[in-house]
């Protein structure tokens, strides 16, 4: 058998089908005999097709496939004046644009032959040439009862007329005389008039619809609770504006734009005109692809046809271009952005007018209520305060994520994912590492993640500085409260950071310290490299410093500065150009650190090497003394937790003869251990010994060779 003989017969069940619908249309078509037909239209083939029935509209969809309801409603069957039945589009879309009946009889000219083919021959034989089968600027004009003299009719096809600037019609060909260039309407205006509300292909990757959570969902949750954000829903509610919402921290804007526009019963289109910046900066310019245009006036059109607002993040280094083109007196634009609104952003005559410049209110920490709302409608228990019914308690897990609704709902989302992976009911540790993977950071590149991994068990400390690290975890999590509710910042711009000092000596647990109040967190720890900071030319120290400081704002993380005294050391006095430098770089993480609004803590063995300016600054300044005995003794043991021991092990002996800290007993037992495991044994008194003793030379100390066990 040929392998094309099945494809050859398809071909010929096709060709039946072709000749029983020539058949059926050369049955009552007087040219069908004609050898010219198709070349021309005779009268009688116009007066047949005039006689044809209209095309039958669509049955209805089968249950289930329902589209649903949107927040302009246009999906129900009850039309926007309250009556029931079928809503006609191209009449919605008229009253809420704003179309004149000669505009909206015009659109109904251009979309015709896209609707029924028989316009196709009509329009040909009206424009006196069969292969011209659209409308055209004078047929639309002659079908419309206006004189295509007159400047009034002329107009309605101009850049500016509503059809055109609104982006509803195409007037094509502007090389022809005026009165033959052809009519077109764009397949997504025709689309939504029949239904379809799929956005158009060349929005993908630009624009995304955000969730749209209706008025009621949208009080209560989130940044909904702030006064500015109902004043804000008020303007939106009252008709279409231009605002600019000042971010203190990225996604402050975005957040505070979807809970008023949702409280408004608002939807929007989510604009990032700047997202797609990123993984080119690592080529070299002439290596670049060029970078596609945003189709502005598509964003526009989009936001015409569904009724939404655009909301735009992510704004260029410019933004001027996208503010001119999205200037639009019908629509609803929000922009966010972290820089101060520029007026020269803007034209004095824009259509939308001058925006209305606000500062967004602060994404706040452990949003709980937005956070229960997440996780319990999504496995659908309407999820209690507090998760109760989540099996643990949701309130510390969360209290230290800054996410956002939008943030906290794709964290939940992840949460439940990783849950059904592991196959197990979901925890805190999932709903923890989904947070910290919604914080995609810039640190890396000048500092080292630490994803911690110890608990308060691995600490061994004495009673106050144990204390203390509980108290910077409880100021972590309680600081928008006290802060910003109860109005406890000190002002003048100053910002809502956690500052810990950690001073002791070497191997006293600082670093071991800080990994646990990150794990106690929930949060990851970044460990600033210093040699990635510190630079001989001027003023590129601050730079990188800036560029940390700045994106642990924006990160839930904690900023560990280890061995701060090479940046935070005392200033002195001006004797030369590189103490004034030097005098400046202090006098720069001052000013910094005031408006810090992250988690930082700094290490030291010397805590007067700290600029006393500093100490006034931090928030806690925790002292790590040396380890006594019985402090030592729990240490030793503590490492030796996991190790295997002969039956008689007893580190009593080292705990008493060698003043070693927490770091060095912890290399003594890593060296034991390894001698042990090169013999194939476990741990015994003597590889203890040994290891002590090698601390001991290695810090330059008298050992004595032998010990009274």
């Amino acid at each position: 058998m040929n392998e094309a003989t099945p494809l050859l017969d398809r071909l010929a069940g096709l060709r039946e089908r072709v000749a029983r619908l020539v058949e059926q249309r050369s049955a009552d078509d007087p040219t069908a005999t004609d050898p010219m037909r198709g070349l021309y239209l005779p009268e009688e083939t116009i007066w047949r097709l005039l006689s044809v029935p209209p095309v039958p509209a669509d049955p209805p969809e089968p249950a289930g496939r329902a589209a649903e309801d949107g927040p302009d409603g246009l999906n129900g069957s009850v039309g926007p004046d309250g009556s029931t039945g079928p809503v006609d589009r191209l009449d919605h879309l008229a009253q809420r644009l704003r179309l004149s009946e000669l505009d909206t009889g015009i659109l109904l000219i251009a979309l015709a032959p896209d609707l029924d083919r028989t316009f196709e021959a009509l329009y040909g034989y009206l424009n006196d040439d069969v292969s011209r089968r659209r409308a055209t600027t004078g047929l639309a004009l002659d079908l419309s009862g206006v004189p295509a003299h007159t400047a009034a009719g002329r107009a309605r096809f101009h850049a500016s007329a509503p059809l055109v600037s609104l982006g509803l019609l195409i007037v094509e060909e502007p090389e022809r005389p005026f009165l033959s260039r052809s009519l077109r309407v764009p397949e997504r205006v025709l689309a939504h008039l029949l239904g379809d509300d799929t956005a158009d292909t060349v929005l993908d990757g630009t624009v995304r619809p955000l969730p749209y959570t209706g008025t009621e969902s949208a009080t209560g949750t989130g940044a909904a609770t702030d006064p500015l954000v109902h004043l804000l829903a008020a303007r939106l509610a009252a008709g279409p504006c231009t605002v600019y919402l000042r971010e203190h921290r990225e996604g402050d804007g975005l957040s505070c734009a979807t809970a008023a526009l949702g409280a408004a019963g608002i939807g929007a289109l989510h604009l990032t005109p700047a997202a797609g910046e990123g993984p080119q900066g690592d080529q070299p310019p002439g290596e670049r692809p060029p970078r596609e245009p945003v189709p502005y006036a598509e964003v526009l059109r989009e936001a015409r046809l569904s009724g939404r607002a655009i909301v735009a993040t992510s704004l260029p280094e410019r933004p001027q271009e996208l503010i001119r083109a999205l200037s639009a007196a019908d629509v609803t634009v929000v922009l966010a952005g972290t820089r101060p609104y520029d007026p020269q952003w803007c034209d004095s005559g824009a259509r939308g007018g001058e925006p209305l410049v606000l500062d967004a209110p602060r994404q706040r920490a452990g949003n709980l209520a937005a956070w229960t709302a997440a996780l319990g409608g999504s496995r659908g228990t309407g999820g209690a305060a507090g998760g109760t019914e989540l099996g643990f308690d949701l309130t510390p897990v969360v209290a230290a994520y800054r996410l956002g609704d939008e943030g906290i709902n794709r964290a939940a989302r992840a949460a439940l994912d990783l849950a059904a992976f592991d196959g197990t009911p979901l925890s805190a540790a999932h709903v923890r590492l989904a947070a910290r993977q919604q914080s995609a950071s810039g640190l890396e590149q000048h500092s080292r993640r630490i994803r911690p991994d110890v608990t308060w068990d691995d600490l061994v400390l004495p009673e106050k500085p144990l204390e203390q690290l509980h108290e910077l975890a409880v100021r972590s999590r309680n600081r928008d409260r006290v802060l910003g509710d109860w109005r406890l910042s000190a002002g003048g711009g100053r910002g809502r950071g956690v500052l810990g000092l950690f001073a002791g000596g070497s191997g006293t647990g600082k670093t071991l310290s800080a990994e646990v109040v990150a794990a106690e967190l929930g949060l990851d720890l970044y460990v600033v490299q210093l040699s990635s900071i510190v630079d001989k030319y001027v003023g590129e120290t601050e730079k990188n410093l800036e560029r940390i400081f700045t994106e642990a704002d924006r990160t839930d993380a904690v900023l560990l500065f280890d061995e701060a005294d090479a940046v935070f050391g005392k200033r002195s006095e001006v004797k030369d150009a590189h103490d004034r430098y030097a005098n400046m770089e202090s006098a720069y993480l001052l000013q910094r650190l005031e408006s810090f609004d992250g988690i930082a803590l700094l290490t030291t063995n010397l805590r007067g090497n700290i600029d006393e300016a500093f100490t006034r600054r931090l928030d806690l300044v925790i002292d790590f003394p040396f380890p006594d005995q019985p402090q030592r003794l729990a240490l030793w043991r503590h490492s030796l937790k996991h190790v295997p021991c002969v039956d008689d092990i007893d580190p009593s002996v080292c705990a008493r003869d060698f003043e070693l800290a927490g770091g060095s007993i912890r290399s003594a037992v890593v060296t034991a251990a390894y001698a042990a495991a090169g013999r194939g044994e476990s741990v015994s008194n003597a590889d203890l010994l040994a290891g002590a003793q090698r601390e001991y030379r290695k810090a330059g100390r008298l050992v004595l060779d032998e010990l009274d066990w």
